[in-house]
């Protein structure tokens, strides 16, 4: 067997630290001119109310608050994976197990990030969440909003937001406690072997498992819904974890492939490999279902304060044409390229089609965030790309430095032996 350990080489370590320069200089860029227009210029008729008046800096916010989502949702995902391979027992995934791990070595970045950015919003400093205003429950206040004052014991809001931190911290907190707990008694069993520790593996993840079918509908709820802070959706949360799930699935099957073309990990064979395709497959179709489910039936029952979120994103704030290419580039793709049983084994098709759907589910997220918060006010360009090249460097860094720091096969595991002669 392999035990070799990974080599981040200068060529790679300079390329990601190259992105992270370039997604700095984009949000220093970004943030010098991002200047508020006229109100007047933007004003659109039917808009919700809820989405306030435009300010200085929005735009680089809400570019931070779709990559710090949407990054921190990789390093969450697989940690999810993880898990579930876990409690289902499966033994295929154990020859890439540590690429699992060195994914989900991103969250606890990227949870500082997303904190940091809710933070700012919490002392004025952006202004994407309506709610945190304090003006909108004060009655004497022309921002006074009866809606969201109704909805103030849910947030805390009138004294500091404190149940909205409640669960942001407890979230965050408890999220990487366990990514650490799974990584610390994953390197235990490499030394000790048996399965007293892969017994607790199982036990601990069962526990995640089911704070996280919770809490990862409602962080979705608290950091990316309430920007539309008067509408509200209960397929939201699940419409959420499907998009960071395809991430996560294709985070890790694209290092799996970039490791197999390096020379390691010469143990996992195309059935691996095959899996992996089917997860992003599969996962790819939760999604479509569930964007369709959510869009559909809104449109179809039509009723006003629900229908007003498709509105902003079809007819109000010109996101038409991003809504439906967002669509069709993470639906017609995958299904189209990766239905027969070749093209889950073929590298290069699966590096292609997981690349597209990866920029799909990021243009996901930014039609997610954008149309509540910079409403028309928007456009792709160099400081949005740049922005998210910036993360992308900031994922790469810290899977590739994740590693090195064990072995790249799992040892001593129960299933390994069984893993290795995987054959489908």
């Amino acid at each position: 067997m392999n035990n070799s350990n990974y080599t981040f080489t200068s060529k790679t370590k300079n390329i990601t630290i190259g992105l992270m320069a370039i997604g700095l200089v984009s949000i220093v860029a970004g943030f010098m001119n991002d200047k508020a227009p006229e109100a007047a210029a933007h004003a659109v008729e039917g808009a919700t109310a809820a989405h306030g008046e435009y300010h200085a800096g929005t735009r680089m916010w809400a570019n931070l608050l779709v990559n710090g989502w949407f990054f921190m949702g990789i390093g969450l995902l697989a940690t999810f994976f993880m898990a579930l391979q876990y409690v289902t027992e499966t033994a295929w995934s154990v020859a890439v197990k540590r690429v699992f791990e060195a994914v989900s070595a991103y969250l606890p970045v990227g949870a500082v990030i997303m904190f940091l950015v809710l933070l700012a919003g919490q002392f004025q400093m952006h202004h994407l969440y309506h709610w945190m205003n304090p003006n909108v429950i004060d009655s004497t206040s022309p921002e006074y909003d009866e809606i969201i004052v109704n909805k103030g014991a849910y947030f805390g809001i009138g004294a500091g937001n404190w149940f909205f931190w409640l669960r942001t911290i407890l979230y965050l907190v408890v999220w990487n406690m366990f990514q650490r707990g799974f990584l610390k008694r994953s390197l235990e069993q490499d030394l000790k072997g048996g399965t007293e520790i892969h017994y607790k593996q199982m036990g601990k993840s069962a526990v995640f498992l089911v704070f996280f079918a919770v809490t990862s509908s409602t962080a979705a709820w608290d950091w990316l819904m309430s920007i539309d802070v008067h509408w509200f959706s209960t397929m939201y949360g699940w419409y959420a974890f499907s998009g960071m799930f395809i991430s996560a699935l294709i985070t890790i099957m694209l290092f799996v492939l970039f490791l197999k073309r390096k020379g390691y990990l010469p143990e996992v064979n195309d059935s691996h490999i095959h899996d992996l395709g089917k997860w992003v497959f599969a996962v790819s179709f939760l999604w479509s279902y569930l964007w369709f489910c959510q869009f559909m039936l809104i449109w179809y029952t039509d009723i006003p304060e629900e229908i007003i979120y498709f509105q902003d994103r079809l007819h109000n704030y010109g996101y038409m044409g991003l809504m439906w290419t967002v669509f069709f580039m993470n639906f017609l793709f995958p299904m189209i390229l990766l239905m027969s049983r070749d093209a889950k084994r073929n590298y290069f098709l699966l590096t292609l089609v997981a690349s597209i759907i990866f920029v799909g589910h990021w243009l996901d997220v930014f039609m997610m965030v954008m149309p509540g918060t910079v409403q028309g006010n928007w456009h792709l360009g160099l400081v949005d790309i740049g922005t998210a090249l910036g993360f992308l460097g900031l994922l790469l860094f810290v899977i590739n430095k994740a590693l090195t720091k064990a072995p790249l096969m799992i040892q001593q595991h129960p299933y390994l032996d069984e893993s290795i002669h995987h054959n489908v």
